[in-house]
């Protein structure tokens, strides 16, 4: 092995660590996307019966945590593979 490759192996690394990272960070926009959807769903539906309002309200809020949970952990992810790994 000379020692041009010898030295190209951290570079590779690096690199592979930042596509891994961007590749992670891909699931961010499919928790935006849901979030969205919640709440476009809570506005149509308090459109159709106003009097469900309040509880509907409840459930989009918690449609809202559980994507964003899952946004949270790509996030985790992303990080993990830039500064652990």
């Amino acid at each position: 092995m000379t020692k041009r490759e010898y030295n190209s192996q951290p570079e590779m690394l690096e690199g592979a660590k930042l596509i891994g990272a961007g590749a992670a960070t891909i699931a961010l926009a499919g928790a935006a996307i849901g979030i969205g959807n919640v709440f476009s769903s809570l506005i149509h539906s308090v459109a159709r019966n106003p009097s469900l309002a309040k509880q509907l309200f409840g459930y989009a809020i918690l449609g809202f945590a559980l994507t964003e949970a899952i946004a949270l952990f790509a996030l985790m992810m992303a990080f993990l593979i830039l500064f652990v790994f």
